[in-house]
């Protein structure tokens, strides 16, 4: 049915608090909020309450895209490099030639069952490998919001190698994908041309980012805006001209712009905390709508017939193909142990991205497209069900999982330390035993190198002195040199250990 804009944008934003309402609740209970976005996208369709009518493949793609570019950017621009530099060479093998494992051994188990036992099904052998080729990458967008929203530390450095793995791994993936369309409309296609597309959209993605994240670093340090809120929209600018560019040259612009948000995040410039902190926002938010478009062009009644089929492959990915492929690209690496290469085979989160890539062939009009795009929305639910809802567990099961630092996260002080900076803060609320010697700053055992810097006293704020007196109740901010020194502080101020 159609709809006028106003109503268009009033459902819309209905739909978004929506999923940020149930996404909190499911936060709470350990489900995948990405899960939920989708779902409720597919509730929202035409097929159950008819809310909207979205039918747009090319749409739904351009805007998984645009998502894609931001979550890529943002989760590069957070990631460490310092970090994912042990780790570089075993997440780029997991990344392509795992990529390449997954793809043919999941295309060839499904041209196997649907010639010998689902047969209602039929799929060529490129179709279903094009199949598989679909299905190969874990998600990004699936990868960096589960280990990040959780705050899972892992043992092994296996942390920054599934964030890289899930940023990198799209070009193969998406190469793949082209490769094997172009096979079944044109079965001449040439090896040679193939192999220089892929390292042709490789390299040019890899170098053109590296080159323009760090160009990126001195404009914005050198440029002289107006308003420091413009630093945010120049930086999405840059990443818009990063992927623009980098597809112009032939180059694979995903990477480019996860190698970019790497280089920049990696490098000191203006308004780095501000502007950090809108990548945030804006990453959940294109999350939230990519996620619903992509579950709006889902008809549930398709997915019951193929479930019997959907759930073969899935369970099939994720202990065979999965497992295998990971098992095969670190078989060089001895110091992952085996507890760890079983949890990489784990976390193959199938999300967003295979979705979006399996409208390519619907807008290039393949026989069985639609069967092809069901049956990789139907898996990608069943991954974010079954694996995204138990990292955490099968982490503590394979005994993975470090201990849980918690942050000293403000609540009544609004404000921060750039990255640079190592010094400490956090807020205490004065208790009675703190008073015992007196009710002045001075009067109270506060360690060397630690700071009475503000304090709130019924929601007025001031700047106190040695003679300020304190009372219960009052909210003072500390700031020290660095984290041993706070933990001191807290331990002599609370009493705790």
């Amino acid at each position: 049915m159609e709809i006028s804009l106003d109503s268009f944008l009033l459902i819309i934003s209905v739909l978004i608090f929506i999923s940020l309402i149930i996404g909190k609740a499911g936060y709470k209970f350990g489900v995948p909020t990405l899960l939920l976005f989708l779902l409720i996208g597919l509730i929202a369709g035409t097929d159950v309450l008819n809310i909207i009518d979205f039918n747009s493949p090319v749409l739904a793609q351009n805007i998984g895209i645009i998502s894609l570019n931001i979550i890529l950017f943002s989760g590069g621009m957070d990631t460490n490099i310092k970090e994912i530099k042990p780790v570089v060479v075993p997440g780029l093998i997991l990344a392509t030639f795992g990529v390449l494992f997954t793809a043919c051994i999941t295309g060839l188990f499904i041209f196997f069952i649907t010639k010998n036992f689902f047969t209602s099904f039929s799929f060529s052998l490129f179709e279903a490998l094009l199949l598989g080729a679909i299905m190969s990458s874990t998600d990004s967008a699936s990868v960096f919001s589960i280990l990040r929203s959780k705050g899972l530390s892992l043992k092994e450095n296996l942390r920054p190698l599934l964030e890289l793995e899930s940023g990198s791994n799209d070009p193969m993936a998406y190469m793949l994908t082209i490769v094997l369309l172009q096979l079944i409309n044109s079965p001449s296609i040439d090896v040679v041309d193939v192999i220089s597309l892929f390292l042709r959209q490789l390299c040019f993605g890899a170098i053109s980012g590296y080159l323009l994240g760090l160009l990126a670093v001195k404009i914005i340090n050198k440029i002289n805006l107006s308003n420091d809120a413009l630093y945010s929209v120049l930086l999405l600018t840059i990443m818009l001209f990063i992927y623009g560019f980098t597809s112009f040259i032939s180059g694979n612009g995903f990477l480019a712009v996860y190698v970019g948000g790497l280089v920049i995040g990696n490098h000191r410039f203006v308004h780095k905390r501000s502007t950090m902190k809108f990548f945030d926002g804006i990453t959940w938010l294109f999350q939230i709508i990519m996620f619903l478009s992509l579950g709006l062009l889902v008809n549930p009644s398709e997915l019951l017939p193929l479930s019997g089929l959907g759930i073969l492959i899935g369970l099939f990915m994720i202990v065979c193909s999965r497992p295998i492929s990971v098992f095969l690209s670190l078989l060089p690496f001895r110091k992952f142990s085996l507890k760890s290469r079983l949890f990489v085979s784990w976390v193959g989160l199938r999300g967003a991205v295979p979705i979006i890539f399996a409208t390519y062939p619907m807008i290039a009009d393949v026989d069985n497209s639609r069967l092809i795009f069901n049956i990789v929305f139907f898996i990608t639910i069943l991954s974010l069900v079954i694996q995204g809802t138990f990292i955490s567990p099968v982490a503590k099961l394979l005994h993975l999982d470090l201990p849980y630092k918690e942050k000293n996260k403000l609540n009544e002080f609004d404000v921060e330390f750039s990255d640079e900076i190592k010094s400490a803060m956090c807020e205490i609320i004065v208790k009675k035993q703190m008073l015992q010697n007196g009710n002045r700053i001075m009067d109270i055992n506060i360690p060397d190198h630690t700071l009475v810097a503000m304090v709130k006293r019924n929601n007025a704020y001031f700047i106190p002195k040695g003679n300020t007196k304190l009372f219960e109740n009052d909210i003072i901010l500390i700031i020290t040199d660095d984290e041993s020194a706070l933990k001191e502080t807290k331990r002599i101020l609370q009493g705790n250990e």
